[in-house]
Order: C-alpha cells, then structure tokens, then sequence
C-alpha cells in the first residue's frame, strides 16, 4: 500500500490544508480515508484535501510523507492525476 500525503502548505478557509493520495488505485485511497476516518466530501477528483489539524493523524495512520512535487510526480507516474480542468 503506498499513500502519500504532501506537507500542510496549501491555504483555503483560514487554515493549511496537504493532499493525500495513491500511486496505485482510487480503491486504495478510499479505503485508507475510510480507515481514518475522513468524510466524502474532502475528496477532489483525484485526492483528499486535509486539514492541517488531521496531518498528524494520518501519517500515524501509515501515509507517507512526500513533497509536493514528488506527489504530483508518483500520482502523474500511476496514471491517477486528473487535471483540474476535468474535476
């Protein structure tokens, strides 16, 4: 299983917000988010938008911390980006 999650370093509604995903399925991101118990609604497309104050957790939880370009990369890499014009 490989998630990865980038630092909190994207500002939206007063707070910092990181980007967790898969580089192998949409199937393995929605259950590791179910297993942390994120809400459907922090989903975009092609990752989940998490609050700072759930960083923490979710790297506990066994996410792996990666840069944000190094994201992007591994998520373009699987053949899971999804550009933004298309979410």
């Amino acid at each position: 299983m490989t998630v990865l999650i980038d630092p909190p370093f994207w500002p939206a509604y007063d707070r910092l917000w990181s980007h967790l995903v898969s580089d192998e399925s949409y199937a393995e991101l929605h259950s590791f988010a179910r297993s942390v118990g994120l809400p459907d609604h922090l989903f975009d497309g092609d990752h989940y938008d998490i609050p700072q104050d759930r960083y923490a957790q979710v790297v506990a939880a066994g996410a792996v911390e990666v840069s944000g370009g190094q994201l992007i990369r591994r998520l373009i890499a699987g053949g899971l980006r999804i550009p933004a014009k298309k979410r």
